[in-house]
């Protein structure tokens, strides 16, 4: 028995959807990109980054979590809505400390590959330079919380794949960041190299040690072709 479809709209174009697809499930396979941080496929979405807002039915909703519905209008590359897409990234970048010149991760970054994407060359909101710390207690494996954007891909990796539970958020607001299920550091938890929670973080918080720069300018995943190409591909 074939699965029921739905058809909505994407910007004025027709979309295809299984029941109980999200938006963004159902875009992605049509080959339409919505800019995301938080999501990842296979983990639990939680529309925390707010980068895959998109209007439906001129409601503001995030389209990893979102369901897709008969007849709805999904608004997605609009003016309005890149507006709010670029504000919540120039803020991902000054409430953190980001230098992409330095970082292991440029290049294979997603923070960076959604503000080229989006036309940032520089946020508009100014710097709060927060004091965050570094672990490298572990043998493999080093944080830093510099450039954490609290998007929970490693809280959901190692709860719900690993089966660890190595990383959970704790404190609110500023103060919020991840910590991990030991009474000081990393080193002192179960985590190890080969777990998912390791190669989930989309930017450079969770680092795998050894291996920083070890792809060369022009070959890195982000270096020819922007962020979603291997999505808008499949249209």
């Amino acid at each position: 028995m074939s699965e029921k479809m739905i058809t909505f709209k994407i910007d004025g174009v027709e979309i295809k959807a299984k029941v109980g697809q999200t938006i963004m499930q159902a875009a992605d396979e049509a080959g339409v990109y919505i800019p995301r941080l938080c999501y990842l496929k296979d983990l639990t979405p939680h529309g925390s980054c707010r980068v895959c807002t998109v209007k439906v039915n001129g409601r503001c909703q995030t389209a990893c979590t979102e369901p897709a519905v008969d007849g709805a209008e999904v608004e997605n590359k609009t003016e309005e809505i890149e507006g709010i897409r670029r504000d919540i990234v120039d803020m991902l970048f000054v409430e953190g400390n980001h230098f992409c010149m330095f970082c292991e991760k440029s290049g294979n970054c997603e923070l960076q590959a959604e503000a080229y994407r989006l036309s940032i060359c520089a946020p508009k909101f100014p710097y709060l330079f927060p004091a965050r710390d570094l672990d490298g207690t572990h043998p493999d494996i080093f944080i830093d919380r510099n450039r954490c954007i609290l998007c929970g891909r490693c809280v959901n990796a190692s709860r719900d794949v690993d089966g660890k539970t190595v990383f959970e958020f704790v404190g609110r607001g500023s103060e919020k960041k991840v910590a991990v299920n030991a009474d000081a550091n990393l080193g002192d938890t179960n985590m190890a190299i080969t777990d998912k929670a390791a190669d989930v973080c989309p930017v450079g918080a969770i680092i795998k040690k050894r291996v920083g720069f070890a792809v060369p300018v022009g070959k890195r995943i982000y270096d020819e072709k922007p962020i979603g190409s291997d999505i808008e591909a499949k249209s």
